[in-house]
């Protein structure tokens, strides 16, 4: 009797299962607020979250927006000039040589505007040579001044920021 050799088969590969695709909403834009002043960072924070479309994370130091920024990606740096432990451009230097690197995928850390008192403003005027400075708002906040400086910075809010009353009727 005369004998065949086996050929084993390659098996067969089950075909893919079709996943429909599902639309990724875009991310919201996160921003860092690092001010001492509480009643200026929950301004800033409420201000920022009624008129344009971002999450807003305050500390009241450096060493606070430091520990947040290396634990969170963010589209936008707000840092006031004097914080109580260190500077805001020393912590915006600090974040950029720190940040890409504990991020993966970015190359650069995010635009910065400067919080300032009137007595820094020569100060900023050397910090805008960085390109990542966009601007800086004076303290105390001013609400046409913060939407003007994140224009460019954060997608506006479309429609009512505030809920509508109903008329008042005696």
């Amino acid at each position: 009797m005369k004998r065949y050799p086996v050929v084993k088969s390659a098996p067969v590969a089950k075909p893919a299962p079709i996943i429909p695709e599902v639309p990724v909403a875009p991310a919201v834009p996160r921003v860092l607020l690092a001010e001492e002043s509480m009643p200026y960072r929950r301004v800033i924070r409420e201000a920022l979250m009624a008129f344009r479309i971002c999450e807003v994370d305050d500390a009241p130091s450096g060493e606070r927006a430091f520990e947040l920024a290396l634990q969170r990606e963010y589209s936008l740096f707000l840092f006031s000039l004097p914080l109580p432990d260190m500077t805001g451009d020393m912590l915006d230097r600090l974040l950029s040589k720190a940040y890409p690197m504990v991020h993966a995928g970015v190359h650069a850390a995010p635009p910065v505007i400067f919080l300032i008192q009137p007595t820094d403003a020569l100060r900023f005027q050397e910090l805008q040579r960085d390109v990542r400075v966009r601007g800086s708002m004076p303290l105390p906040p001013k609400l046409d001044v913060l939407l003007a400086v994140t224009a460019s910075l954060l997608p506006e809010r479309q429609g009512f920021a505030f809920p509508s009353f109903p008329p008042h009727v005696p």
